[in-house]
C-alpha cells in the first residue's frame, strides 16, 4: 500500500515538474516571439538611448583623466566641461515635449542623432574651453530630447499588454553605449584622443542609421501621434499625486548617481592612485552592469511589480555606492560598478514603467518629459555643485555619502508613492 501511494506521489510530482517545464518553454517562445514582432520598436527606442546617454552622456567620463593627462585642459575645467553636458541634458528635457509637437519624431531624432555625431567629430582636435562648452552643451540638449522622444515613440508602439514584459528592453541601449565607449577609450588611447573623440561620433551616426531604418517599420499609428498629442491640452484630474513622488524620487536618482557616472573613472585613476588601465576596466564593469540592469528591472517588476521594483532598486543603488568608501578592493570596486551601473538603466526603466502605469499612452509621453526635465536639473545642479565642491576639498570621498543619502531619500518616496493615489497632482501637471 505504501509503495503504491509512493508511485502515485512519485507520478503526480513529475507530471507537476513536467507541465512547469512545458509552461516555462512555452512562456519563452511567447517571449521570443514579442521581441521579434516589436523589434523594430525595440531598436528605435534603444538606439535613442544607445547614442542619447549612453555615448553622448557616460562616454565622457573615461575620456575625463586623459584629457587632463595629454593636457587638452587642466582638472577645474574638465569636471565642468562634464556640467556642460549636463545643463544641456536639461534645456533637452524641458524643450523635448514642446519641440515634438512640432517636428515629427523621425525627423527629430535624425537632427539629434547628428548633432551628437558632430559634437563628437568638431572635437576631435585641442580647442578653447568655449568651443568644448558649446559643443557639449548641444550633446546633452540633443541626448536628452532622444531619451524622452525614442522611448516614447517605441512604446507608442508597443502594446499595453507587452509593455511591461518588453519595455524595460529599449534602455539597455545606455549599457551598450556605455561598454562600448569604454571599450574604445582604451584601444584608442595610443592613437591620441583625436581618433577616440572621432570614433565615438561614427558610433552617433550609425546608431542613428539603424534607428531611422527602423522606424520606416513602425505602424502607421506612430504618425498620429502629433495630432493626439496636440489635441489633448493637459491632464483632466486622473494623474495621481504618486506620479509626483515618482518623479520626485527620480529626481534624488540624478543626485545619487553623480559620483559613479561623472568621477568613478578619475576617482580611482588619480585620487586612488589605480591608473588608467584600472579605471577603465571598471568603466567596462560598469556597463557591463548597465547592459543587464533593464533585465534586472524586467525581471523585478514581474515578480513585484512597479511600485516595490522602484524602490528596491533605489535601496541597492544607495547601498553600491558608499561600497568604495569602505573599501576599493578588486571585489569591493567590482561589486560597487555592478550594481551601480546595472541600477542606472534599471531605475529608468523601472521610473518609465511606474510612470506609465499610472498613465496611459498618450499621457506618459507628457508625464516622461516632466521627470526627464525633473531628474536633469537636479543632475545639473548637483552636477556642478559637486564639481565644485571637489574643487574645494580635493577630494570625491564625500561625494559619494551624499549620493547614498538622496538614494535613500528617493527610495523612501518611492515607497510612499503607492500610498498616497488617492491625492491630485499639483497643477504643473494639469
Amino acid at each position: 500500500m505504501y509503495r503504491y501511494g509512493a508511485v502515485v506521489l512519485f507520478w503526480h510530482y513529475n507530471e507537476a515538474n513536467f507541465l512547469f517545464i512545458v509552461s516555462k518553454e512555452r512562456d519563452r517562445a511567447m517571449d521570443r516571439a514579442m521581441l521579434e514582432k516589436y523589434l523594430p520598436a525595440l531598436l528605435v527606442g534603444g538606439m535613442a538611448t544607445f547614442s542619447g546617454i549612453g555615448v553622448s552622456r557616460f562616454a565622457y567620463t573615461p575620456l575625463l583623466p586623459e584629457l587632463v593627462h595629454q593636457g587638452w585642459f587642466n582638472e577645474v575645467f574638465s569636471v565642468y566641461l562634464s556640467g556642460a553636458n549636463l545643463v544641456g541634458y536639461l534645456i533637452g528635457a524641458l524643450a523635448a515635449h514642446y519641440i515634438s509637437l512640432y517636428i515629427k519624431p523621425r525627423l527629430l531624432m535624425a537632427l539629434c542623432f547628428t548633432a551628437i555625431s558632430l559634437s563628437f567629430f568638431l572635437c576631435a582636435q585641442p580647442g578653447s574651453y568655449i568651443w568644448f562648452f558649446t559643443w557639449r552643451l548641444i550633446a546633452g540638449i540633443s541626448g536628452a530630447i532622444l531619451m524622452v522622444v525614442g522611448p516614447a515613440t517605441a512604446l507608442l508602439a508597443i502594446p499595453g499588454a507587452s509593455r511591461s514584459k518588453i519595455g524595460s528592453y529599449i534602455f539597455m541601449g545606455i549599457g551598450f553605449g556605455i561598454i562600448l565607449s569604454s571599450l574604445i577609450v582604451p584601444l584608442s588611447i595610443q592613437f591620441g584622443l583625436s581618433s577616440i573623440w572621432f570614433m565615438l561620433g561614427l558610433l552617433s551616426l550609425l546608431s542613428g542609421v539603424v534607428s531611422d531604418r527602423n522606424f520606416i517599420k513602425l505602424p502607421s499609428s506612430i504618425a498620429t501621434e502629433k495630432k493626439q498629442t496636440n489635441s489633448t491640452k493637459g491632464i483632466k484630474g486622473n494623474v495621481k499625486l504618486a506620479v509626483l513622488f515618482v518623479v520626485l524620487a527620480y529626481a534624488l536618482d540624478a543626485i545619487g548617481f553623480i559620483p559613479h557616472t561623472l568621477f568613478w573613472v578619475d576617482y580611482l585613476a588619480r585620487e586612488k592612485a589605480l591608473g588608467v588601465d584600472v579605471a577603465s576596466i571598471q568603466w567596462t564593469v560598469f556597463g557591463v552592469g548597465a547592459i543587464f540592469g533593464p533585465l534586472i528591472a524586467g525581471r523585478l517588476s514581474q515578480q513585484f511589480g512597479w511600485h516595490s521594483a522602484l524602490y528596491i532598486a533605489f535601496i541597492i543603488k544607495a547601498l553600491a555606492i558608499v561600497i568604495p568608501i569602505f573599501s576599493i578592493s578588486i571585489i569591493c570596486r567590482t561589486l560597487s560598478s555592478f550594481l551601480v551601473g546595472a541600477m542606472v538603466p534599471g531605475i529608468v526603466a523601472l521610473t518609465s514603467g511606474r510612470i506609465s502605469e499610472l498613465s496611459d499612452a498618450i499621457n506618459y509621453k507628457r508625464l516622461w518629459g516632466y521627470a526627464t526635465a525633473f531628474f536633469s536639473t537636479a543632475q545639473a545642479l548637483s552636477g556642478y555643485a559637486m564639481s565644485a565642491l571637489y574643487e574645494n576639498m580635493g577630494s570625491y570621498y564625500l561625494l559619494f555619502y551624499i549620493g547614498s543619502a538622496a538614494l535613500f531619500i528617493g527610495a523612501f518616496l518611492a515607497f510612499l508613492s503607492n500610498y498616497v493615489v488617492g491625492f491630485k497632482l499639483f497643477s504643473i501637471f494639469r
